[in-house]
């Protein structure tokens, strides 16, 4: 019985039970909705006050402002050379498999639906978006729950106790740290509902777009699907080997955020989670803090997979010309479109409908096609985005001088033995209680 006590073994059950209510009830299923609703919004609720608490805490252990910037510029340049990795890869697996040969969908309007969706995809542009890092006031960057915006801030404010050079000791940070803490108990409450949600947002989404969804436009899916495993497994693999570590025992580490995101297709429902795990399992505070909500913007690796093979899928089913000149130009893009804090599902989709609009090459029409098996495309994208952005801060955190294996290897086997409670931190035992 000490199996079913572990969070992701209750999350697949939930699937599971979604999966088949879904099919057998589709009317029921869908009632169940606001199960799903209800639990990311709680997670959502989370998110700024945790990664506040959690970048003004690990900056002020930062010595000095060099380290900071040299812990930006790192970050960042791993983060375009991995995305940039991802995107050439999803472009020559569409251009090998060439899944959309044939449909000759020549003549499609948008739906009503996609039409709705897309709606502000027109806004992006490379301005917008950094001038939306800056948020009007403090308060409204909190409130909206911008992760870049609170981010911003947060940088800003750990960047002032470090240069100020607050003590250990201080009121200010005493009441951070104590803040984060309850933050964390919170979230182990929230987290209890894990399998709950995942069963009312996957019983809901199955119950909406019917069986037919898992075989709707399959040869397109199981690419993307494949892709992204062959990305994660090779490509990330290599990359963890090359820092010391391996995929197999990070993706071990992350299963039940794994399993969390596969029942709700977001990847914001486990970043608090993962903030503390990450610290837990032997990554700097500082590290953890500053790369993890960062990466959640410019390290999106299965947003760029998606869109690569998105675009030149629509130019295959719409017997558009569509050269290599035509992709690379296409590719420069999506190295910009690609970005921004939308990690929910749904959020590739309307990036690329923004990608579209930015090259006028292909038509817009062609977002249809893509439109009905969004679901099943969304959770891969965010399946692939956490998985990207746990391995980025292992790396950082090598580069950084700021990975204590020991804590990694004691934290694994705690969590193999079922000594994690729900919200990622260690139960406490007898001894501990005194």
């Amino acid at each position: 019985m000490a199996l079913f006590r572990q969070l992701y073994i209750q999350v697949l059950i939930g699937i599971f039970l979604a999966i088949i209510l879904g099919i057998a009830a589709p009317a029921i299923a869908i009632d169940m909705k606001p199960l799903g609703d209800a639990f990311i919004a709680l997670l959502r609720m989370m998110l700024a006050p945790i990664i506040f608490c959690s970048v003004v805490i690990g900056l002020t252990h930062v010595a000095d402002m060099r380290q900071l910037g040299r812990l930006g510029l790192k970050a960042l340049l791993y983060f375009e050379v991995v995305t940039t990795i991802a995107m050439g890869l999803g472009f020559a697996a569409v251009n090998i498999f060439r899944p959309g040969d044939g449909l000759h969908a020549t003549d499609l309007s948008l739906t009503d639906a996609a039409t709705r969706t897309i709606s502000g995809a027109s806004d992006f542009t490379a301005v917008r978006f950094f001038l939306s890092i800056i948020p009007d006031t403090l308060v409204g960057a909190f409130a909206r729950g911008e992760i870049l915006q609170v981010l911003f801030i947060s940088v800003l404010t750990g960047a002032a106790l470090s240069v100020g050079g607050a003590k250990k000791d201080s009121a200010i940070l005493k009441v951070i740290v104590e803040s984060q803490e309850v933050l964390f108990r919170i979230l182990g409450f929230i987290m209890r509902l894990a399998p709950i949600g995942a069963f009312g947002a996957l019983a809901a989404a199955i119950g909406a777009f019917g069986a037919g969804t898992l075989i709707y436009l399959a040869k397109v899916v199981v690419l993307y699907w494949a892709t992204a495993a062959f990305f994660v497994i090779v490509v990330l693999g290599a990359i963890a080997a090359t820092a010391g570590l391996s995929i197999f025992k990070i993706l071990r580490l992350i299963r039940d955020e794994i399993m969390l995101v596969l029942g709700t297709a977001s990847g914001e429902v486990v970043l608090p989670r993962l903030m503390m795990k990450l610290e837990k399992a032997g990554c700097d505070q500082a590290v953890v803090g500053f790369v993890l909500p960062a990466g959640y913007s410019f390290n999106l690796d299965g947003t760029a997979i998606y869109m690569a093979i998105a675009v030149a899928f629509i130019a295959q089913a719409t017997d558009t010309p569509f050269s290599l000149g035509e992709q690379l130009a296409v590719l420069m893009v999506i190295m910009l479109t690609s970005k921004g804090g939308t990690t929910v599902a749904g959020g590739a989709f309307i990036k690329l409908a923004a990608t579209l609009q930015s090259v006028r090459t292909l038509p817009l029409g062609g977002l249809t096609l893509l439109f009905g098996i969004d679901r099943l495309m969304a959770t891969c994208t965010a399946l692939t985005n956490i998985i990207g952005n746990t391995l980025a801060v292992f790396v950082v955190a090598k580069w950084e001088r700021g990975f204590d294996r020991a804590k990694f290897d004691k934290y694994l086997a705690e969590q193999s033995a079922g000594l994690i409670d729900p919200s990622g931190a260690e139960k406490k035992t007898r001894a501990q209680h005194g």
